[in-house]
């Protein structure tokens, strides 16, 4: 069994991950069935399951939370799609992606297939992404989890927000 967390420091991470998980479904179409408690339940088992993650480390344990809620919202779109029996490509989010900050409405499962592409192009990249859009995470903790710079991760970010605008207006 892993070692938990002290029961205080498990309700703040229980506090932080129900922030990340407002914030990923607050980019969701009005009308989906996800509710953010649901989804925060089994990001938080997730985390509590992971035999190798450090608790004492913040960043690390936020970053693990951002990938257990990705592959969650990917887990339920999926099933979703399955439901509809041939349907949409799973639920629309919105991805403030462009330079003017507009928002564009895309699947969830394009997002997914799309951030799997630039992670064979460019890992890191994919990786900042993911903390910032999936984990709330800011410029600082993505550094401090990647080991790089800020300036660092501020320019993988502009460089992969621009990629993805091209690659999903592409689709």
């Amino acid at each position: 069994m892993p070692e938990s967390p002290e029961p205080a420091w498990q309700q703040s991470l229980y506090d932080q991950l129900h922030v990340m998980c407002q914030k990923a479904l607050s980019r969701e179409q009005p009308g989906h069935s996800l509710q953010p408690t649901l989804l925060l339940n089994d990001a938080y088992l997730k985390l509590i399951e992971q035999r190798n993650l450090n608790f004492e480390d913040r960043s690390q344990v936020l970053a693990a939370g951002a990938v257990a809620i990705r592959r969650l919202l990917i887990d339920y779109a999926r099933s979703r799609k399955a439901l509809s029996r041939g349907g949409s490509a799973g639920r629309g989010i919105s991805l403030n992606i462009s330079v003017a900050d507009s928002a564009n409405t895309i699947g969830l499962l394009e997002l997914d297939d799309v951030l799997k592409r630039l992670g064979e192009e460019n890992q890191r990249q994919a990786k900042v992404v993911e903390l910032k859009y999936f984990g709330g995470l800011t410029v600082a903790e993505i550094a401090k989890e990647l080991d790089v710079s800020l300036g660092t991760v501020n320019n993988e970010w502009v460089t992969a927000k621009a990629w993805l605008y091209r690659e999903l207006s592409s689709d």
